[in-house]
């Protein structure tokens, strides 16, 4: 294997698209599948998504957009946020669709298929309520074709907080003022935390991320699979004697004697730093614990005095089905989302692999 890999399991991410899209039996469904698939490959997580029920892809950027139809793929296509000098002739030739949140923007856009993006609460893209009857006015009067009307949602992943229900009142006034404007735009709101708890949120489209990769974006239980597995190997044992010291700044100390591994991951392969000391690894079916702060390539494992040799695997995190650390356990850890783990395993070194399909 490589000195660190990324498996990814297309069958894990299929029975989740499945999973999600009998949970908005009404609505299409969008694969969301920017930074590169959250760090799974988009080109490969795009085809099994489509294989599994969806029926539109989403990416943040029109580069992002491009390499999908450059791989052949056909299916409708969202993009939504580019700087203001983006060739948005190329998305009109390759038929990608443009989420606009400005007058502006539109400005730049001849012949394109829109989605227009209302700001309803989160404050980050999208067009603010006070400029959202000029924006869909010009929209009607331009040659683009309003294909539907969208926004965010802030709080999905708290059930019961009440921003969502206030999110859900402006972004129904919005539609309504779209509608008044001459407009018959198609609607969609709901990511997956909104997909999985609020099916009156549903409308046309429901936008698949966090959770199709198998990641829970709410606090209850969900039959989804986590589809990325990050392994390493050992490159190197050796016995150490009790009073040693590991690592930069020698922050453990080793109360007895032990053995070390030397994995090939460090945190220019996406294991944090801020998990020194504080994370476990999967090494001949056991638990055992990171000792010392990780380095730039390698970290060091603590295997008592239990046998390990050159070339074994170590699962750094997987779908925790034989006991090893998840992707959302390093989350909680360092007081991040998981959403940052998985994408941040988009790196040049790090080897992907796929499986199941």
């Amino acid at each position: 294997m490589s000195r660190a890999e990324v498996v990814v399991d297309l069958d894990a991410l299929r029975h989740n698209v499945s999973l999600l899209v009998a949970r908005a039996p009404g609505a299409d469904a969008m694969a969301v599948v920017k930074a590169d698939g959250y760090g799974h490959g988009a080109v490969r997580v795009a085809r099994a998504a489509l294989s599994a029920g969806v029926t539109w892809l989403g990416s943040c950027s029109l580069n992002e957009a491009l390499v999908l139809r450059d791989a052949g793929i056909t299916a409708p296509i969202l993009s939504w946020l580019d700087t203001p000098d983006a060739d948005m002739d190329a998305a009109v030739e390759a038929g990608i669709d443009v989420g606009v949140s400005s007058v502006e923007e539109l400005d730049r856009l001849s012949g394109a298929r829109v989605h227009l993006k209302v700001d309803t609460g989160l404050a980050r893209n999208g067009c603010p309520p006070g400029r959202w009857a000029d924006l869909v006015r010009a929209a009607a009067e331009s040659d683009n074709e309003v294909y539907a009307v969208w926004s965010h949602l802030a709080c999905a992943d708290v059930p019961g907080h009440p921003s969502v229900d206030a999110q859900a009142q402006r972004f129904e006034h919005a539609y309504k003022t779209a509608l008044d404007a001459g407009l018959t735009p198609r609607r969609h709101l709901a990511n997956s935390a909104a997909t999985l708890s609020r099916p009156d949120l549903h409308f046309d489209m429901v936008r698949l991320g966090i959770a199709m990769y198998g990641l829970n974006p709410l606090p209850t239980k969900e039959d989804l699979i986590p589809v990325m597995t990050f392994r390493a190997s050992v490159a190197m044992v050796k016995r150490v004697a009790a009073g040693e010291s590991v690592s930069y700044g020698q922050t453990w100390t080793a109360p007895r004697d032990t053995t070390l591994a030397l994995v090939t991951a460090g945190y220019a392969d996406g294991v944090p730093r801020l998990l020194s000391n504080r994370v476990d690894v999967l090494l001949g079916g056991v638990r055992r614990p990171v000792r010392g702060r990780v380095c730039m390539d390698q970290i060091v494992v603590d295997c008592g005095d239990d046998e390990v040799s050159p070339g074994d695997e170590v699962v750094l995190f997987g779908p925790g089905t034989r006991g090893e650390p998840t992707a959302t356990e390093w989350a909680d850890t360092i007081g991040t989302i998981d959403y940052e783990i998985v994408t941040g395993m988009y790196r040049p070194r790090v080897a992907r692999r796929y499986v199941g399909g």
